[in-house]
């Protein structure tokens, strides 16, 4: 059995599982997936009855407020279960939802104080890290449009902000600009390109926001982090059944999901290549991801919504780039790092990618104009 260590006591994970559980035993738990913020394990029980589940602990150093987290999951998957019923669908769709305790609460707490929560297990479904081919990009794009139009009529007001601050650019930005003079980071020429290419992109930083305040674009309930292995595909028929990891679901603009999974789908090479020369942005899988995301997204989208879907695309690869440079510059204290040059070797796929994207806006933005 698997058993998590820390600093003040053993925790066992069947004890900490078994609080979930109304029939049986818990027979294995093991970890689980390859996300970078919370510890995650895959439950499985001695009963017919009770199928495997998630077991997570929540990194509160990340999420604060835990007890918001659940609250959000609860109206959201509460939401869109009433909204299936009412409307079902022609095809396989399911949403990860929160397992009680056995005295009927949404978490428990271990003897550390450690934040602890079940979900429910999508069987039978895969994740990928990179885009497969074409079909599987409209599939990541169908993905994210029913995501957004089953809660496009949910009230934004409705649901706690979980993660203040969270790709809102300019914030990431004055977060550079603090770190900057405090960097002893040594000179290099990687370092001077990345320098520039900030300098170069300042004010644009602005857009979204600003577009935002002027009531140019609404505040809306968005999934905060829908990158390409966030969403799960049936084993079987190779289509889209879930959108996974819900923790950053809160109010912000829908333009922050469809530029992060445009980024992250994009990118044949990975957000993890160390060849960051030769990252590309790929318009054939922009154009997949942007049919499947608008077949079910015109639903809701306004002229405006269109206007800035470029401007969105190019922003969030800047925006994530700006994020891995200052975390380098600050020392490599956010982000986890498997050698000092990680965060800016990072920064550099991410600034090449926005620049990849640059390169190509003309040929992207008539994509989104004959889409409408």
């Amino acid at each position: 059995m698997t058993e998590v260590t820390s600093t003040q006591s053993v925790v066992n994970l069947a004890d900490i599982a078994n609080r979930f559980t109304f029939q049986g035993k818990v027979t294995n738990v093991q970890n689980f997936g390859s996300g970078n913020i919370n510890d995650t394990f895959l439950v499985t029980v001695d009963s017919l009855e009770e199928k495997p589940f998630i077991l997570q602990r929540i990194n509160t150093q990340v999420f604060r407020q835990p007890e918001l987290i659940m609250q959000n999951m609860r109206i959201y998957s509460d939401h869109v279960q009433k909204r299936l019923q009412q409307t079902p669908l022609n095809r396989r769709w399911e949403v990860p939802r929160v397992l009680p305790t056995k005295d009927h609460h949404d978490y428990c707490t271990d003897v550390n104080g450690d934040f602890w929560r079940a979900i429910s297990f999508i069987d039978k479904s895969q994740s990928f890290d990179t885009m497969q081919n074409l079909a599987q990009a409209q599939e990541i794009g169908y993905a994210l449009g029913m995501f957004h139009n089953l809660i496009s009529d949910l009230p934004p007001e409705t649901m706690a902000d979980t993660l203040a601050g969270f790709h809102i650019t300019p914030l990431y930005l004055r977060h550079y600009e603090q770190v900057l003079p405090t960097s002893t980071q040594q000179p290099s020429p990687e370092l001077d390109y990345c320098l520039k290419f900030v300098s170069d992109r300042q004010t644009y930083a602005h857009i979204l926001e600003d577009a935002k305040t002027e009531g140019k674009l609404p505040l809306r309930l968005m999934h905060g982090d829908p990158k390409i292995n966030n969403i799960m595909f049936d084993t079987v028929t190779h289509q889209a059944v879930s959108v996974i990891d819900l923790d950053t679901v809160k109010p912000g603009l829908v333009h922050y999901d469809i530029g992060d999974c445009l980024r992250s789908g994009c990118n044949p090479a990975g957000e993890e290549t160390e060849h960051w020369q030769s990252v590309y942005f790929d318009t054939d899988l922009c154009q997949g991801i942007l049919q499947g995301y608008l077949s079910v997204a015109k639903a809701f989208l306004t002229e405006n919504d269109y206007a800035y879907m470029y401007d969105a695309i190019r922003l969030i690869a800047f925006e994530l780039g700006l994020r891995f440079f200052a975390d380098y510059l600050a020392g490599n204290v956010y982000f986890k790092i498997k050698y000092p040059e990680h965060n800016l070797v990072r920064a550099l796929v991410q600034f090449k990618l926005t620049e990849s994207i640059e390169s190509q806006a003309i040929k992207i933005q008539k994509i989104i104009q004959d889409m409408k």
